[in-house]
């Protein structure tokens, strides 16, 4: 893994906006990978602000997202698909038609995410954003995910409905349930680029760099992997650094 320390948040999401920046100019149609959470939220508005700037366009690109809520209104606020669309696909030039996500209010549900599963299988992702939670799961696969699990519903651990909780009125309003794209339909990305910061996030970073392989911590399914760029804040690098020892 390329493995990039920034000093603050704003040398992080011009790190990462450079590396979008790039793939989008690199190539004729690109697919881009999009997630949500607060680890991303500095990146959008850096892509925003290079967008309104003329640095680049979204134009001829489609955009999928890597997870969503099940059991929200369809126009409720932090449904990921608003979400994105307020943070990012709404303020720059991407057709609404060309950001693509799960049917999660679909009536057969397991139907729809095995459709979505091939769509995104056919889309070819070139560059996928990422976060990592706090107990190593990437999108919603959380501990004991299968290595080889397609996109499908799932259930959310309260650690991940604690850590979410902050963008809801109340505990309480966090959905149980959500689909995501499996770990397999994830490592088939040409590029993963994975946002961390602060410091509940190192021992889970620790874990993905220099531990074991294992379905118990999904993120180190990331050694596995032949292309990744983890961007990391000082306190999200912590334990990483403090392993290497001297020098």
């Amino acid at each position: 893994m390329e493995v990039v320390i920034a000093s603050n948040t704003d040398e992080m999401a011009a790190r990462a906006a450079g590396i979008v920046e790039s793939f989008l100019g690199s190539a004729v149609s690109p697919v881009l990978g999009l997630a949500t959470g607060a680890s991303v939220q500095p990146l959008y508005r850096e892509l925003v602000r290079r967008h309104r700037e003329g640095s680049f366009s979204f134009a001829a690109t489609r955009a999928f997202l890597l997870d969503e809520y099940v059991g929200l209104h369809p126009h409720h606020p932090q449904l990921y698909r608003n979400v994105v669309r307020a943070e990012l696909t709404g303020q720059v030039d991407l057709r609404p038609t060309r950001l693509c996500s799960p049917d999660v209010h679909a009536a057969d549900l397991e139907e729809e995410c095995a459709r979505y599963d091939r769509r995104v299988r056919r889309a070819r992702i070139g560059l996928q954003i990422l976060g990592i939670g706090r107990n190593g799961h990437l999108a919603f696969n959380e501990p004991g995910s299968a290595f080889d699990s397609r996109t499908r519903v799932v259930r959310l651990t309260a650690t991940t409905r604690a850590d979410n909780a902050c963008f809801f009125d109340s505990p309480d309003e966090v959905p149980r349930r959500a689909v995501t794209q499996g770990l397999d339909t994830i490592m088939e990305t040409g590029h993963l680029m994975v946002i961390a910061s602060g410091a509940a996030k190192a021992a889970a970073v620790l874990s993905a760099l220099r531990g074991p392989v294992t379905e118990t911590l999904p993120a180190s399914i990331l050694q596995m992997h032949p292309r990744v760029t983890l961007i990391l804040d000082r306190q999200a690098a912590k334990a990483v650094v403090d392993s290497a020892g001297p020098g």
